[in-house]
């Protein structure tokens, strides 16, 4: 459920960078500098799996040092070190009973098991985690605790907060359900004034269906799913659909406890950092989502995300992993994970995966353009174009018109492929529902450049993807480069120049300009480009052997060899 525009998280920034957090004294025992300085370095590369043992060992030398243990407790719990988090929190605590960090992990802990007890008393120990967290979890430990009418009255107060109401009143309603008080939950999601039905996310939605065939109002709960789910997307939801096609109710089991209703809690956090660029915040919350209900595969997914967004592929792989292939949110962690794989220069074993899962998923549209982008980029362009194909057609198949972006995908790997023909018309079907986009103008103005065909519409079709994006270095190459191939020379100097400007370690780019300055009779500064560009080689279509080639013997020698015509500029 998203949260009110107005809705600010309070940031845990402080907490949250843990190398940061380490106290300057923490590395000034005897024999702990180095270990001082590898978990900050550790820290500051988002590598909090690194930086745990060097914390242990400075938590060793010295175990009063809040600085010390707050960087541990947070960074293994960052990692799903649960134990050794909520230990270190409880030591934290111990020496600072109002630090938020500890609060929050063992407010996590405490859910985990159950311990609703235990909840209260962090609830209500002073230690400022934020007003949300707060209390919803004192709400939903005072029903753990069998206080329906205490944690009904909690939920008032958070409700009256700006923002939170909406949240606040999803909560009311996944309470009266656990009870069995199906109609008051239906009427609390119902409410206008609430504001519940308006800002469900996707378990919201199932659990408002779910409540309505409790109601035995089946027709509402079919037009809800129809409406909100692509069917064949979810194999849970279908098996609903169909019982309520059938005017059979099933069980409500979005949560089945309320520490799964914290566990909501906790994602519904995790996605509002993640919206408010806040991806440290957005690990915890979502560990401890994780932590406390593991079946919130949303939260699993997410926090292969954010590790991949922390440039830690190791562990995002080992985020998506961790989600079985059979759920709903399996093929996108298989995509994420192909995705990892390839930073990882497994690209083949990223490939291998992923065609298995379009053929373990022949209908899913997804599956196979994943698969289309991953085989293009490893040079498979027949392949890829019959991925693509494949994709195009099931959209068909559903009613649907594919998008611009498969049409242009599908005619980059068809170029590529030197089916021109096929790949051309690809191009314009994306322009067909794209006139102006940038990407497929510069792409298709520049192939005809570069095949000498349409010159005049070729040039206006660049010229045009310069004026939709004027900050992109690659369309100011292609329209310098696209003057240069016309003879046009002394205008193509100041594009080139400004392109490499904007991408200035780009080899192409600099070869480019190379050979534009070699046109204008600028041959010293022809040859520093060309050396320039050779400096940032390989790279994807820059023929070395011709750069090298270039710099030895000069421009006009390499285009004689080649049987190109001399340089000469247009009239």
């Amino acid at each position: 459920m998203p949260l009110s525009p107005r809705f600010r998280p309070a940031s845990l920034a402080l907490l949250l960078i843990p190398a940061l957090a380490l106290a300057p004294q923490a590395g000034r025992a005897e024999g702990t500098a180095g270990a001082f300085l590898a978990a900050r370095e550790a820290g500051v590369m988002n590598d909090f799996a690194a930086s745990l043992p060097y914390l242990q060992r400075l938590q060793q030398a010295d175990p009063s040092n809040l600085g010390t243990l707050e960087s541990l407790a947070v960074s293994a719990f960052s990692v799903g070190e649960f134990d050794l988090a909520a230990q270190t929190a409880g030591e934290l605590a111990a020496l600072d009973p109002a630090n938020r960090a500890a609060a929050l992990l063992l407010l996590a802990k405490a859910f985990h098991e159950g311990d609703y007890a235990a909840a209260l008393t962090i609830s209500d120990s002073g230690a400022s985690i934020h007003p949300l967290i707060e209390g919803l979890a004192r709400a939903w430990a005072q029903l753990g605790a069998g206080r329906m009418s205490d944690a009904l009255a909690t939920l008032d107060t958070v409700a009256g907060v700006e923002g939170m109401q909406a949240f606040a009143e999803y909560c009311r309603a996944l309470m009266l359900a656990t009870v069995g008080d199906v109609e008051g939950a239906v009427a609390v999601i119902e409410d206008d004034a609430a504001g519940v039905s308006t800002a469900l996310n996707r378990r919201g939605y199932i659990a408002y269906a779910q409540l309505l065939a409790l109601s035995e109002r089946y027709d509402d709960a079919l037009a809800l799913i129809d409406t909100v789910f692509a069917p064949g997307a979810d194999p849970a939801i279908d098996r609903m659909r169909a019982a309520y096609a059938e005017g059979r109710a099933l069980p409500f089991d979005v949560i089945a406890s309320p520490s799964e209703g914290m566990g909501e809690v906790f994602s519904v956090m995790a996605n509002a950092m993640v919206t408010g660029r806040n991806p440290l915040e957005a690990l915890i919350y979502s560990q401890a989502s994780v932590w406390v209900n593991p079946a919130l595969t949303e939260s699993q997914l997410l926090i292969g995300q954010i590790f991949e967004e922390m440039d830690q592929p190791q562990m995002a792989a080992a985020a998506y992993e961790a989600i079985p292939a059979d759920n709903v949110f399996g093929n996108a962690a298989r995509m994420g994970r192909a995705q990892v794989l390839e930073t990882l220069g497994r690209r083949d074993e990223a490939i291998a995966d992923l065609q298995a899962m379009a053929e373990a998923n022949p209908q899913s549209y997804a599956a196979h353009s994943v698969l289309g982008d991953f085989l293009r980029r490893d040079n498979q362009f027949a392949e890829s174009a019959a991925a693509y194909t494949r994709a195009m057609d099931l959209l068909t198949e559903a009613g649907l018109e594919p998008e611009w972006q498969l049409w242009f995908s599908r005619a980059v790997a068809l170029s590529r492929a030197d089916q021109w023909q096929a790949a051309e018309a690809d191009f314009r079907a994306a322009l067909a529902l794209q006139p102006d986009q940038p990407t497929v103008l510069n792409y298709l103005g520049y192939s005809l450049i570069e095949r000498g065909e349409k010159q005049d519409e070729a040039m206006e079709m660049i010229e045009r993807a310069v004026a939709g994006d004027p900050d992109s270095g690659y369309i100011l190459d292609s329209l310098a480069w696209a003057l240069y191939r016309l003879g046009r020379y002394d205008e193509a100097v100041g594009h080139m120049e400004r392109a490499v400007e904007m991408e200035p370690t780009d080899a192409v780019l600099n070869d480019h300009l190379g050979d534009v300055y070699w046109a204008v009779g600028r041959h010293r500064e022809a040859h520093f480009q060309w050396r320039r560009a050779l400096s940032f080689a390989p790279a994807e279509d820059l023929d070395e052997e011709r750069l090298r080639r270039k710099i030895e013997v000069g421009l006009d020698t390499v285009r004689a060899e080649a049987g190109e015509p001399p340089l000469h500029p247009a009239n």
